[in-house]
């Protein structure tokens, strides 16, 4: 039984990333990058999202020090990853990978649909596998994840919240509104979502009564607004099409 959830909870990741690669190939292809340069994109974000999404799990195992799980590598390819860090750290790996292969056009907006599409469909992954739930709630739509109490479904949640953003974003890539800004307003937007949803889920409380997704939410509005403000001031715009 557990052997077929981790190989459907796989096909519905593997899902999530074929539905990614195929919603943006041809806004990549209308940037004018060389193939090199899309690979080089492309491998910084996944690196990026990887690494940023695993950190805070492969940093526990340093703190009670399991030092052979760190230098064998299973602190990092264990399970638990956290997709509000993957996609900042994926926003880092992009831009990074643009650095290396000397791309000048913003590439935000050709991911601006796709990435949330994968981000729903990997939701479904989570509610398959029991992870990432709610707290108790006396709703009828509750869920029972095997401890025989009723839990909001907030897998559920968050991917009908992701694909209500791409539909917003492609009605407004399609019109021609907030170009070249697109991606960071669905990061500030979905911080938003994370940091009020946080309520309603059984994580650790911090410092002030707030979780550590709570705080990682403010940080992320704070940076990706800044970067929002800072573009926009300095008339950075997406190349929507290139010859």
């Amino acid at each position: 039984m557990i052997v077929a959830g981790r190989i459907i909870y796989a096909a519905i990741m593997m899902a999530a990333v074929v539905a990614a690669v195929w919603l943006s190939r041809g806004r990549q292809a209308r940037l004018g990058l060389t193939v090199w340069q899309r690979v080089m994109v492309g491998l910084g974000g996944f690196t990026g999202a990887f690494l940023a999404a695993k950190l805070p799990f492969f940093l526990s195992y340093v703190v009670d020090g399991d030092w052979p799980a760190v230098l064998s590598g299973r602190a990092l390819f264990s399970d638990g990853k956290t997709i509000m860090l993957g996609l900042a750290g994926g926003y880092a790996g992009v831009e990074f990978g643009k650095w290396y292969s000397r791309v000048k056009v913003s590439t935000g907006d050709s991911f601006a649909v796709s990435i949330p599409v994968a981000v729903a469909i990997g939701r479904l992954a989570c509610f398959t596998n029991g992870c990432c739930h709610g707290i108790a709630t006396g709703l009828p739509w509750g869920v029972d994840f095997g401890d025989g109490i009723a839990r909001h479904p907030t897998q559920i949640y968050e991917s009908l919240f992701h694909l209500g953003c791409a539909v917003v974003l492609a009605s407004l890539r399609r019109d021609g509104m907030l170009t070249g800004q697109l991606f960071k307003l669905y990061l500030v937007v979905y911080s938003i979502y994370r940091f009020a949803t946080e309520f309603i889920r059984p994580e650790a409380k911090l410092w002030g009564g707030w979780t550590g997704y709570q705080w990682a939410a403010v940080v992320m509005v704070g940076v990706f607004g800044a970067l929002w403000w800072a573009q926009a001031r300095t008339g950075q715009r997406d190349v929507d099409a290139v010859g």
